[in-house]
């Protein structure tokens, strides 16, 4: 009787605004708020959904975007709108999805970069990346492959490390922006092969494989999603892969472990967020749509096409891998010595 009592006062009585608070305090829902949460779960989304992505057209992070969106599309009806924002490795498309309303219709592609390493890398970050968001899946992995252009003189990773011995600083390293698991693992080598270059950011991958291609610069540590096709049309050419593994897309190719740096790994790993304050119940929905689309034989191809990996997973399980990721790559910053504005 008390608790129907409370019920039918809960709009007048300011005991009933009490006791509801407590129970929050609690972490006990009260039954209207359940209700509302499970009626939110079951007509979202209302409207499209608009995904950041926090770099240019037709890079790796993008290309996975759409395929993942496509196929969620494809399974549950959903529509997405795909909106690249670039720059400040990764930073800005972040940011912009750190303010945006947190009711699951905004959402971003997270990576390795503006979740584990900016954070480390940048004096002043515009978001907290640990608190900011709401995790919902880790999508994929992918190593980094080592690319030079067709017309390059070197066909092998030691015939590249040789050239920047014999002149210190003349050989430049493009990436997809400062921050980037490319820029990162650029450096990260350099400093294990004991040479140096020039790093060249770019503001995301296609324009940075362009300038390779075309020989403005020397090389780049690129996702395989954005640079296989230019390597199977012969305009890009594989030195090496930063996996422990040769890629399945590129059995041919030798690891930057077997080339003599034994250890060696770099990997750049994708995750679907969303603003800090997203239902539960939301957020579920959205990690089973999620869970769906890789659990598809045809993604799941064509990512290892790409030479990526399909992961999914929990929310919890993303929350603790990014907490992880940051030690590890907070690790990594400080040995490479490595520092942005």
């Amino acid at each position: 009787m008390m608790h129907r009592a409370s019920a039918l006062t809960c709009h007048f009585s300011r005991a009933c605004a009490l006791w509801v608070g407590a129970l929050a305090l609690m972490g006990v829902a009260p039954v209207g708020a359940q209700s509302m949460a499970q009626t939110m779960a079951q007509t979202f989304p209302a409207s499209a959904l608009r995904v950041v992505v926090p770099f240019p057209p037709a890079g790796g992070t993008d290309v996975l975007t759409r395929l993942i969106t496509q196929t969620m599309a494809e399974q549950q009806g959903w529509t997405f709108v795909i909106e690249n924002r670039p720059g400040a490795g990764g930073n800005l498309g972040l940011e912009q999805l750190a303010k945006a309303k947190p009711d699951g219709l905004t959402l971003g592609m997270g990576q390795t970069s503006n979740l584990a390493i900016n954070p480390s890398l940048y004096k002043r970050m515009p978001y907290d990346a640990l608190n900011d968001f709401v995790p919902i899946a880790l999508v994929a992995s992918q190593p980094l492959v080592v690319v030079v252009g067709e017309k390059s003189p070197h066909r092998t990773l030691a015939s590249l490390v040789a050239a920047a011995r014999s002149q210190p600083g003349s050989l430049n390293m493009a990436s997809a922006g400062t921050g980037t698991v490319g820029h990162l693992a650029g450096a990260l080598f350099a400093a294990r092969a004991g040479i140096q270059w020039t790093h060249v950011p770019y503001k995301g991958a296609a324009p940075a494989l362009t300038d390779v291609m075309g020989g403005q610069v020397d090389v780049n540590f690129a996702t395989p999603s954005g640079a296989m096709p230019l390597i199977r049309s012969g305009k890009l050419r594989a030195l090496a892969v930063t996996s422990l593994q040769r890629l399945y897309a590129l059995p041919d190719t030798p690891t930057v472990a077997e080339s003599g740096y034994k250890g060696f790994v770099a990997e750049d790993w994708k995750a679907m967020m969303a603003p800090a304050g997203t239902p539960p119940a939301v957020v579920q929905k959205l990690n089973a749509g999620i869970n769906a689309a890789l659990a598809k034989g045809e993604v799941r191809g064509r990512l290892a096409l790409d030479g990526s990996q399909a992961l999914g997973g929990s929310p919890r399980a993303l929350a603790q891998f990014i907490k992880d990721e940051h030690v590890r790559w907070a690790q990594a910053v400080r040995e490479s010595g490595a520092s942005a504005e």
